[in-house]
């Protein structure tokens, strides 16, 4: 086994890390709602994450989805103001 550390994958997908990207965005976004909010949204992230693993495409579009239908939920936190 080699002490090298690890760089991550040896690919670069640019679709794929634009996910990743708005998937960690989504998950900063609904960490400021109050905690019933915050856990009911999250759940609703991670599904979406799993989804990723398995139809990135998929997943982008439920992405998408989510965040136009919570953009009320976003704009009454406390970060948003």
């Amino acid at each position: 086994m080699s002490g090298d550390p690890w760089d991550g994958p040896a690919w670069d997908d640019p679709e794929l890390t634009r996910l990743a990207e708005r998937l960690r965005e989504a998950h900063r976004r609904v960490a400021p709602l109050p905690a019933d909010d915050r856990r009911r949204l999250i759940r609703q992230l991670l599904a979406i994450t799993d989804l990723a693993k398995r139809d990135a495409d998929l997943a982008a579009r439920r992405l998408d989805a989510f965040l136009s239908g919570r953009v009320a939920d976003f704009s009454s936190s406390p970060e948003a103001r």
